[in-house]
């Protein structure tokens, strides 16, 4: 049997731009991307802890350095730049994989500079 888990996240990050006018994704900014083990391309939650909204979509890889948490397309009209967002990977794992199972946790600050990792949920 197979188990869907949090496999890392970026919390409480704070939206730098909303593009509406961009093919649908969020550009996170590599250093965050590398911090959290995403990939490109990968599917994500966003969770908008301004205003309640849950969605999907897939990253796209940002400039290192430019702390930016910018979501694109249809997405955009679901934040507002400044709002906090929690960015969410999940995998899954077999039982024998839960038995060593650590998902990645970046804290970030209002910035956007990491703040700490840990292994905590």
């Amino acid at each position: 049997m197979n188990f869907s888990m949090l496999y890392s996240k970026i919390h409480r990050a704070t939206v730098t731009d909303a593009n509406l006018n961009y093919v649908g994704s969020i550009t996170i900014d590599e250093e965050l991307m590398k911090a959290a083990k995403f990939k490109v391309g990968q599917k994500v939650d966003i969770v908008n802890i301004n205003n309640g909204e849950r969605f999907s979509t897939y990253i796209i890889k940002g400039e290192a350095g430019s702390k930016d948490m910018c979501l694109n397309g249809a997405a955009a009209r679901k934040v507002e730049i400044g709002d906090q967002i929690i960015v969410i990977a999940y995998a899954s794992y077999s039982e024998i994989e839960l038995e060593n199972y650590k998902p990645t946790v970046v804290l970030v600050n209002e910035n956007n500079e990491i703040a700490s990792i840990t292994n905590e949920i």
